[in-house]
């Protein structure tokens, strides 16, 4: 996904130094339902009863109860959930959170979430889009929203699903990104590599799937245990045999737990958009609705004067504080089961 990296655990506004959150105006989804209403309480025999393999392993891991503690006090902020599973991300981690979450509702989330904005396309997609024009690797230049589409370094490499070679009506993404650590807080980045399925729509097959938006493309699975389903729309794109450089412009929308969202890239040959390419994918984006000067341009820079900060033993030494806060702190599990103990979810 394009990075819709949505998570929904309840907490204090405060992260770690590590996992300072992004100011936003605006939380969406759960966040929102959150501040709203008062939250229902936690089933706290249900992680014993339901998930309790799950939870022995994850709270046997001293890098899981830092990773637990860490999100909750993201209160569904993307970029700081990032940074925690980038921090303190584990198997365990994505095991409990799927478990307590999704399949059992032992963290109560919010239901009936309207999903149907997710279906309205774009007249000017592409039609009868190439995907084998998409094989190789692309840079991410620029982006329209701040919560998926920023996160530093991006390059996307897709290659054929292994029998779909023919046609390409499958593609595996191969996906990288760095997550900065701000310089107040020691300066450096997370490396990220992960991997998404796209299932290309009108191709080969793939012509009898439902496809009501006109989506060029779709997704879904799961990301660090939870599920996502996100629509890919390719509205522009230059092949680079005229006097324009090669470029794709990619609008989605999709859905998490957490809620709707939607934004839109692009991706270049080069890891800065060429200026020769700018006037074509500002009229596509026109075409579109969009208005490609709210786009930001992505820092591929790159720098590779430090080494990254993924540790795998990061995390493992535990103290005091460290369980005190786990029970009573902000994301502690107080937080986890009596949502809004504070008072922070009562509705005005």
């Amino acid at each position: 996904m394009s990075l819709c990296l949505a998570f929904v655990i309840g907490g204090g506004l405060v992260a770690d130094a590590d996992t300072i959150p992004t100011a936003t105006a605006k939380y969406d989804g759960f966040a929102d339902y959150a501040k709203e209403n008062k939250m229902e309480k936690s089933d706290v025999s249900c992680f014993i009863n339901k998930c309790g393999d799950q939870t022995k392993a994850l709270f046997s891991n001293p890098r899981g109860i830092k990773g637990v503690s860490c999100l909750g006090r993201c209160k569904g902020e993307q970029s700081c959930a990032t940074r925690c599973f980038a921090e303190f991300g584990s198997e365990d981690l994505d095991s409990w959170l799927s478990c307590t979450i999704e399949d059992n509702e032992c963290v109560k989330v919010p239901k009936s979430v309207d999903n149907s904005a997710e279906n309205l396309g774009y007249e000017s997609v592409i039609k009868n889009f190439d995907p084998k024009s998409l094989e190789g690797t692309w840079y991410k230049t620029d982006g329209l929203n701040p919560n998926y589409d920023l996160f530093d370094c991006q390059s996307n490499t897709f290659t054929s699903t292994v029998g779909a070679e023919s046609d390409a009506s499958e593609l595996d993404m191969g996906i990288l990104f760095r997550i900065s650590r701000p310089d107040s807080f020691g300066g450096g980045f997370w490396e990220n590599s992960i991997t998404e399925h796209m299932v290309v729509d009108n191709v080969g097959e793939n012509r009898n799937l439902a496809n009501p938006s006109g989506r060029t493309m779709h997704t879904e699975g799961k990301m660090y245990g939870l599920t996502f389903s996100e629509n890919w729309y390719i509205i522009g794109e230059s092949d680079g045999k005229s006097d324009i450089p090669p470029f794709k412009l990619v609008a989605y929308k999709g859905h998490t737990l957490q809620g709707n969202y939607e934004g839109s890239f692009v991706y270049a040959k080069e890891p800065i958009l060429p200026d020769a390419a700018i006037p074509a994918v500002k009229e596509a984006a026109a075409k579109a609705g969009l208005d490609f000067d709210k786009f930001t341009r992505i820092n591929n820079s790159c720098p590779s004067d430090s080494k990254p900060l993924n540790d795998s033993n990061a995390g493992i030494g535990t103290s005091t504080t460290d369980w005190i806060d786990l029970v009573i702190g902000e994301g502690g599990v107080i937080d986890w089961i009596v949502p809004g103990w504070r008072g922070e979810y009562e509705s005005n």
